[in-house]
């Protein structure tokens, strides 16, 4: 059974690497309305990741 830190060391890997991907989108991302949608999608995940703006 996992450990409380385990689970806490394991989510933030998860978020790191969904961040990740999502950087790697936004800047393939040419239309305006996809990068503030996944502006949102990286702010939601991570709210103190810093994010170029639109």
């Amino acid at each position: 059974m996992a450990t409380e830190r385990q689970k806490e060391i394991k989510r933030r890997r998860q978020r790191r690497d969904k961040v990740r991907k999502l950087r790697s989108q936004l800047e393939k991302a040419t239309n305006p309305r996809q990068r503030a949608a996944i502006i949102r999608k990286i702010q939601s995940t991570s709210p103190y990741a810093p994010v170029p703006e639109v």
